[in-house]
């Protein structure tokens, strides 16, 4: 397996994800390789100051970057040889079995559209993440922000992404999948979540449980797969980030909220698209960017993009 990571991109870069990638080859087997991609010199600068084996690492030299605050379309396309792009043509040309990014996250979206492309069948893609339940289990949500504004196929068929990633990521049988909404009645919702709903009540190799309210989530009975746009998605990720910062202010121990912590997850799948990327927080350092390269291993061990082309 080979895994590549993009050095330049983060608020942090590329120290801190440097860091994070040498505390991750103790996650990897010695036929799991990680590929550090972006500028060779600054690379192995950090590598002597951490006295880090740069022989532990395949390093790919890349000249441009592409500045989290850039425009994610014109400088993919203008900046061909910055650590996205070259991580994206590899990718695209087998040389990477995954990559994963803390950097410009519409940049890594233009590069999944434009270079490896969408999975025929999918109507658009999504962004997939864990939430804990105290019953000391993970549910998926998604959309978690790709796709703010969602029609009801795209809903119905979140389903089905979400339940490949359950069952092949999280390791979970035959996953229950719940639509979000503001009541558990068939009748309660906006237009697009009830024409959902009938969607989803439809499709007989669906495990479909219904709607579900926001005031289940993070418990026991909450299904394996939670379905919403984007929009709200993000919301609710956003909420349990601001939940968990409380909690650490105050200096609290349970180890329940410690499972909130967003560094614990390190990034989140492109769910949907020819191969495997994951996307990491800008914010991210040392342990984030080491448990996005393990969350990266996770998927690509899942092969979750074939899995979803079979499904679809």
């Amino acid at each position: 397996m080979r895994i590549g990571l993009d050095v330049m991109g983060g608020d942090f870069a590329p120290d801190a994800i440097i860091e994070g990638a040498v505390d991750s080859l103790q996650h990897l087997s010695v036929d799991e390789s990680l590929i550090l991609i972006g500028d060779k010199g600054l690379i192995l600068r950090k590598l002597n100051e951490m006295k880090a084996d740069p022989a532990l690492f395949e390093i790919v030299h890349t000249t441009q970057v592409i500045e989290m605050g850039d425009h994610p379309a014109k400088a993919y396309s203008q900046k061909q040889n910055s650590s996205i792009a070259v991580g994206y043509g590899m990718l695209k040309s087998g040389m990477l079995d995954g990559f994963c990014s803390a950097g410009n996250t519409g940049a890594m979206l233009v590069g999944a559209s434009y270079t490896v492309g969408v999975i025929p069948g999918v109507l658009r893609p999504a962004l997939a993440t864990v939430l804990p339940c105290i019953d000391n289990r993970d549910s998926v949500i998604l959309d978690i922000g790709l796709n703010p504004d969602c029609k009801a196929d795209v809903l119905s068929q979140y389903a089905i992404l979400g339940s490949i990633y359950a069952k092949y990521v999280l390791g979970t049988e035959n996953p229950t999948v719940g639509l979000l909404n503001i009541g558990e009645e068939e009748a309660k919702g906006t237009s697009t979540v009830k024409a959902a709903y009938e969607l989803m009540k439809e499709q007989p190799n669906l495990n479909f449980a219904g709607n579900i309210e926001a005031n289940a989530l993070f418990r026991e009975s909450m299904t394996d797969v939670i379905v919403c746009d984007g929009f709200v998605g993000n919301v609710i990720l956003k909420l349990a980030e601001a939940f968990h910062h409380i909690y650490k202010t105050r200096k609290l121990k349970d180890s329940y909220f410690d499972r909130l912590d967003w560094e614990n997850i390190g990034g989140t799948p492109i769910v949907g698209i020819n191969a495997n990327v994951v996307i990491g927080h800008g914010i991210s350092k040392r342990r984030p960017i080491m448990n996005m390269v393990i969350q990266t291993k996770e998927v690509v061990h899942a092969n979750l993009a074939q899995k979803i082309k079979e499904g679809i």
